[in-house]
Parts: C-alpha cells; sequence; structure tokens
C-alpha cells in the first residue's frame, strides 16, 4: 500500500547548478545542466536531503561530480553551495571516492583530525570533533584501529566521517553501493538516511547506477542522459532529462518501501528511461 506523503516546506537553494557545459577533446559531455537543492524543512524534525544523480554508463556523470566537487571547472556555468551562495571550490565540499582514500599510516582517529587541520581547524578542536564524529558514525571503539584492521563498511564509514571533518553540510558520493553484499548494502543505505536526519541542512548528492539502492535512500532523482535530434539520433552532451519526486509519490522517508508495488513499479520505470538515453 502507497505510504503517506509527509508534508514539508521547500526553503533556501542549498546547491544551484546553472547552464554547466563540458567538452573533453572536442567532444561535448555534459550541455547545459542545470538543477538546484533545497532544504526540504520537515515540522517538528531534522531532516537533510539526499539526491540521487543516475544515469546509464558514459553519461558524464564523472565529470559532473568533479565540477561539483570544485575540483575540475566547467568550460562554461557554475555550481553555487550554501546560503548566501558561493562558488564551490576543491575542499568545500566533502567527497567520498569510491575506494575510500584513508591514510593506511595513521588510526582511523589519526585520519580524522588529519582531515580537520588541513580544513583550517585547531588541534584541540580537530580532535575534539573527530571523537564526535567516531561517536555519531558508530566508530567510536575503531577510533585507535589502522584502517587495514576494519571491515569494508566501516572503511566506508570511516571515509564519510573524514569528510565531514571538511564540508559539515554537502556530501558527494561516488558509488557508494558498489561491490557491498546484501547485508552492506542494507546498512549502507540505513546509514546514510540516518546521518540525513542529523541536520536539515546536511545534503548528499550520491552519483550511482544503482536504481533500486538510490530510490530506497533517496528523497529526488535526477537522471542524465542526451537529448534525441528531429532525426531520432542522439545529440551529443548529457544533461538532466527527468527529476523524479519520490516525495510526491510516498517513496521517501518510510521505511520497508522495497516491500511495495510503488517501489518497484519506480524501479522499473528509471531503467525503462535508461534504455532510452
Amino acid at each position: 500500500m502507497l505510504r503517506e506523503k509527509i508534508a514539508y516546506d521547500v526553503r533556501e537553494c542549498l546547491l544551484s547548478v546553472k547552464g554547466v557545459n563540458l567538452n573533453l577533446g572536442g567532444r561535448p559531455i555534459l550541455r547545459d545542466v542545470n538543477f538546484e537543492v533545497h532544504n526540504l524543512y520537515r515540522p517538528g524534525m531534522l531532516q537533510g536531503q539526499v539526491v540521487g544523480l543516475l544515469g546509464p554508463s558514459g553519461m558524464g556523470k564523472t565529470q559532473l561530480f568533479r565540477i561539483l566537487a570544485g575540483l575540475n571547472p566547467p568550460d562554461s556555468g557554475h555550481v553555487l553551495i550554501g546560503d548566501p551562495p558561493v562558488p564551490v571550490a576543491a575542499g568545500m565540499v566533502g567527497v567520498v571516492a569510491q575506494h575510500y582514500p584513508l591514510l593506511h599510516h595513521r588510526t582511523i582517529l589519526g585520519n580524522l583530525v588529519v582531515a580537520g587541520r588541513q580544513a583550517g581547524q585547531p588541534a584541540k578542536a580537530a580532535e575534539t570533533e573527530a571523537q564526535r564524529l567516531l561517536e555519531v558514525f558508530g566508530l567510536k571503539e575503531q577510533g585507535e584501529k589502522y584502517p587495514v584492521q576494519l571491515s569494508g563498511g566501516q572503511r566506508q564509514r570511516a571515509a564519510i566521517a573524514q569528510q565531514f571533518m571538511c564540508s559539515n553540510q554537502l556530501m558527494l558520493m561516488d558509488e557508494p553501493f558498489s561491490g557491498l553484499d546484501p547485508l552492506a548494502l542494507a546498512r549502507m543505505c540505513q546509514f546514510i538516511k540516518d546521518i540525513a536526519q542529523t541536520d536539515e541542512h546536511k545534503t548528499f548528492v550520491i552519483v550511482t547506477h544503482d536504481i533500486a539502492s538510490a530510490i530506497e535512500v533517496c528523497d529526488t532523482l535526477m537522471v542524465l542522459g542526451r537529448d534525441k535530434g528531429p532525426d531520432g539520433h542522439f545529440i551529443p552532451g548529457a544533461k538532466i532529462q527527468q527529476t523524479v519526486d519520490l516525495i510526491a509519490r510516498g517513496l521517501a522517508w518510510h521505511t520497508g518501501i522495497s516491500r511495495t508495488p510503488e517501489f518497484h513499479a519506480a524501479v522499473n520505470e528509471v531503467k525503462d528511461l535508461f534504455a532510452h538515453l
């Protein structure tokens, strides 16, 4: 049965992507990419934003990820973050790569402290914040261990905690569901939802090709793909082809949605969309 839609207010813009274009080697990769992520306020509780950026392989998701992170500039257009909005730059956004770049010669606590120091925090403040995040992320007992001593799921959580030392608000995640067994995948989905509910301004942008997991954790999906010309051929350069509002469908902010017919219908709908991009 379809879950009841939950009331919320749309407030300030936290991420604005306007007119982003990118060419590589003379070939259009991204073409006029536009979208915004707003603070979605739920009365009486904390609720961050979880946005899925999906698309078939070869659609420029990785390039857009790097532009959103401030690691690469677009040829034209801009990315603004925060309120008041400022242009994104490297180091302003938390970035969790697919392979969790933890320092193997430092403890988990040490990894977080180093990240905080690089972000400009005083030593004592960095350690205090690192200890707080270890507790929030369920890693308090692992603080003095080294990355090699942790499970894959624990290393992933440590990598996310490390990035929260750099950015308390916007977090970009590249294929966070890749390579996880079913139990670890369920834990990661629940973990993202739990962390999103610690601050209404926390925003996750998840780049993935895992449609089902994205629908499980996100409130909004943005699907990247190419337009077709009058002759039926694809126009080079990907843009946002469709935005899927999972809140309006009663598929966001609920437990057990993966067992509903509406969930499976949404998965099949996005799969069908992929086939035409």
